[in-house]
C-alpha cells in the first residue's frame, strides 16, 4: 500500500538538487515558511483583538477619495503638509487586490467613477462602477514603468468634468515602486541589472524583493527613495484637491514594511506581502478635507463598453511586472 508524504510536493529530490546548485533557493524557501508562520500568527492576534475588519471606504462620507498606493501612515504624517484633519484608519488589505476585493468586488457602486493607475483593477468585474478610467494604456510611461502623478491629476479632472454627479475615486501609484526621484534612479532595471540572476532579468527589479533575498542593496537608500516618491506625489495631490469640489479624503490602500521584524519568526520584512495583516501594513492615513459645497450624486447604470476596463493578458502581466508584483 502506497504511503502519502507529509511534505509538500515541491520538496522533491529534483528540487533538492536545484537547491544544492543554487543555495539562494533554500534561503527563499525558509523566508516563505517564516512569512507563512508570521501571517498565521498575525491572523490569530487580530482575531483575539477584534481588529481585522478595517474601514469600508465606500461607506465613508466623501465626494472624492484620493488613494496613495502603499503609503504608510507615519510617513504621511511626517511628510505631508496638506490641510485637513488627519487620523488613521485600518485598511482591509495588505496589498492592492486585497483592498479592492474587500471594498469594491461584488458591489454595485454605480454612483462612483474610478480613475486608476493600478493594474489590479483588471481583476474586478466590469460593472462594479459607473465607469472606470483606466490609465494604464493611455498614460503609461514606458521609461518610468508606471503612471506619473501629473497624468493622474489631468485624467481625474477630465473625469470630474465628464461625470459631475458621481463620486470620484482617484488611485495614484506613488509612493509605490517604481521610484521616480533621483535617489530611486539606481533601482531602475538598468541600475539593478547586475544584482539579478538570469531568471529575474525579465521582470521588474523590485528593490524590496532584493532586500528580502539579501542582495547587495542598501536599505537606507531604498527607504529614502520610497520617501522621495511620497514627496513627489504630494504636490500633485494638493493640486487635485484644489481643483475638486465637495468633501475629499486622502488615504492609502495599504502601507509598506521597511525592515520591521516579524513575530514569532524574527525575519526582516519589506514591501507588502498579501495576507500579512500586521499594523505597519494595515494602518493608513485618513485625511479629511472639507469642501465649500457638497456634490449632488446620483446612481446610474454603468457606461457603455468602450469606457470599461479592458486589456489583454500580456499587457496586464507587463504592468504588474513593472510595478514589482510578479
Amino acid at each position: 500500500m502506497a504511503t502519502r508524504s507529509v511534505l509538500p510536493e515541491r520538496y522533491s529530490l529534483e528540487n533538492l538538487q536545484k537547491v544544492v546548485r543554487n543555495p539562494r533557493l533554500l534561503q527563499k524557501e525558509l523566508f516563505t515558511l517564516g512569512l507563512r508562520i508570521n501571517s498565521r500568527a498575525a491572523q490569530f492576534r487580530n482575531e483575539r483583538r477584534g481588529t481585522d475588519d478595517g474601514v469600508d471606504v465606500m461607506d465613508a462620507d466623501w465626494d472624492n477619495l484620493l488613494i496613495l498606493d502603499g503609503c504608510r501612515h507615519d510617513m504621511f504624517a511626517a511628510q505631508s503638509d496638506l490641510e485637513g484633519t488627519l487620523s488613521r484608519k485600518r485598511s482591509r488589505g495588505s496589498d492592492s487586490w486585497e483592498f479592492m476585493e474587500a471594498n469594491f468586488a461584488g458591489k454595485d457602486l454605480h454612483d462612483t467613477v474610478y480613475v486608476t493607475a493600478n493594474p489590479h483593477v483588471y481583476e474586478l468585474e466590469g460593472d462594479v462602477f459607473h465607469a472606470v478610467v483606466d490609465l494604464l494604456d493611455r498614460c503609461w510611461d514606458e521609461d518610468a514603468r508606471t503612471v506619473r502623478p501629473d497624468a493622474v491629476v489631468e485624467e481625474a479632472i477630465a473625469a470630474r468634468d465628464r461625470f459631475p454627479d458621481k463620486r470620484l475615486i482617484v488611485h495614484f501609484m506613488q509612493p509605490h515602486f517604481p521610484f521616480l526621484g533621483p535617489t530611486g534612479e539606481q533601482f531602475s532595471h538598468k541600475g539593478l541589472e547586475h544584482h539579478l540572476d538570469d531568471d529575474e532579468r525579465s521582470s521588474a527589479p523590485n528593490p524590496w524583493f532584493g532586500l528580502i533575498h539579501d542582495r547587495n542593496i542598501d536599505v537606507e537608500t531604498v527607504v529614502a527613495a520610497y520617501r522621495e516618491n511620497l514627496d513627489i506625489v504630494l504636490p500633485h495631490v494638493e493640486s487635485l484637491l484644489e481643483a475638486l469640489d465637495g468633501k475629499s479624503v486622502v488615504t492609502a490602500d495599504h502601507g509598506n514594511l521597511i525592515g520591521e521584524r516579524g513575530v514569532p519568526v524574527p525575519i526582516r520584512l519589506y514591501g507588502h506581502p498579501r495576507g500579512l495583516h500586521v499594523d505597519q501594513l494595515l494602518t493608513v492615513p485618513w485625511l479629511e478635507v472639507d469642501g465649500a459645497t457638497r456634490r449632488e450624486v446620483i446612481s446610474e447604470p454603468p457606461v457603455a463598453a468602450d469606457d470599461a476596463t479592458d486589456a489583454d493578458d500580456d499587457a496586464v502581466e507587463d504592468r504588474l511586472s513593472a510595478l514589482g508584483y510578479v
